[in-house]
């Protein structure tokens, strides 16, 4: 891969699309993680106003010192980056103590985790609205279109998408070229919804190189039943998460109504 040639085809692409739309600068929400990592510093590359919004929810130390140190770093390469904390934490207090009392169950707790990523979307629409602003999206290739990893309406809800055509082992090439920090290149990608230290293979099964390779086998035409082993095992968890959670990568049903009844 042309490292530096897809990075400037990124922010070449991140500022077209800003300038055609009459916005002012982009939001990114910033975990501490791999990919707000890198979405963050192509965006800052652009040289367009952007706002690093950190918003913790019980968040982990590793993870907020992570992320301010990123920032840190942004903010001396370039003037055009600005910071916003908001201790999302009371918030969602409210919330749950807003709703009716029931027993803690599995269900439940997938609820409130992704109610936590909906609690940040709209915290970055909020600071985008008000400075006319696009929100960046920070999925990668396999959350976005393999696996559908990510919280529908949360993270998931953005304006635009610059690392959405690339796999996570690419992201971290990107992100190296960058120089993000190495706390962050080190780290074990985890999505920082679960108050806890559980990373993104954990609640999946498989590692992100595993399912590039599941992905790029389901594109050749090769099925479970080609492979044995662990193989085996990786096309079964990565074709379970396609066919569950392909409602978030299509287009939202819309109902016909057939024109002999207008």
């Amino acid at each position: 891969m042309d490292r530096k040639g897809v990075i400037d085809h990124i922010v070449n692409w991140l500022k077209s699309y800003t300038e055609k739309s009459g916005t002012k600068g982009y939001v990114v929400g910033v975990s501490g993680g791999i990919d707000s990592a890198l979405t963050s510093s192509l965006a800052a590359a652009t040289g367009y106003p952007l706002s690093l919004i950190e918003m913790p929810i019980y968040q982990s130390f590793d993870q907020v010192s992570r992320a301010r140190k990123h920032i840190d770093q942004l903010q001396k390469q370039y003037s055009n980056v600005s910071r916003i904390e908001v201790d999302l934490s009371p918030v969602f207090d409210q919330f749950i103590g807003a709703l009716p009392d029931i027993p803690s169950n599995e269900a439940r707790e997938m609820s409130l985790v992704n109610s936590r990523a909906r609690l940040r979307m709209t915290t970055l629409y909020y600071f985008a609205a008000l400075e006319s602003k696009l929100v960046v999206g920070t999925g990668n290739k396999v959350e976005d279109f393999g696996v559908g990893f990510y919280t529908k309406y949360g993270d998931g809800g953005v304006d635009l998408s610059p690392i959405a055509d690339l796999y996570k082992t690419e992201v971290y090439s990107l992100a190296e070229e960058m120089g993000v920090i190495d706390e962050i290149m080190q780290a074990p990608p985890t999505d920082g919804l679960w108050g806890d230290d559980r990373t993104d293979e954990d609640q999946i099964g498989a590692s992100y190189p595993e399912l590039e390779w599941a992905m790029e086998q389901v594109k050749a035409g090769k099925t479970t039943a080609d492979f044995r082993g662990r193989e085996a095992e990786v096309m079964t968890i990565y074709s379970r998460y396609n066919r569950n959670n392909r409602h978030k990568m299509e287009a939202i049903p819309v109902c016909e109504i057939p024109a002999e009844l207008l």
